[in-house]
């Protein structure tokens, strides 16, 4: 894994643009901001845009006198690589659970 997904808020940007499309950087800062209950320095919110963007996984566009950014093709597929290692990590986590309560586990 790259160590852009090491940063938890990082992620989190990259899976707001890819479930919700281009976003304008206040917009997307308030999301985020929602998703996490406090207030986000901005000086910290656009330095995490902009090492996204710096790695090529976001692009930032030109909508009238905002700036909107979005995942280019290489930030959408580490969004899908991590949710992918993700599912398989809850999952095996879940089988693990099953089998413990079944007894079926050696102590």
């Amino acid at each position: 894994m790259t160590r852009w997904l090491q940063s938890g808020r990082r992620r989190d940007i990259c899976a707001l643009l890819y479930g919700e499309g281009p976003l304008r950087g206040q917009s997307l800062k308030t999301r985020l901001e929602d998703h996490y209950d406090t207030h986000i320095d901005s000086k910290s919110f656009y330095g995490a845009v902009k090492s996204l963007e710096g790695k090529g996984f976001v692009e930032k566009r030109t909508e009238g006198i905002h700036d909107a950014y979005a995942l280019t093709e290489a930030g959408q597929k580490r969004v899908e690589d991590h949710f992918e290692w993700m599912r398989r990590k809850i999952e095996s986590g879940t089988e693990r659970e099953s089998a413990d309560s079944s007894g079926d586990a050696q102590p």
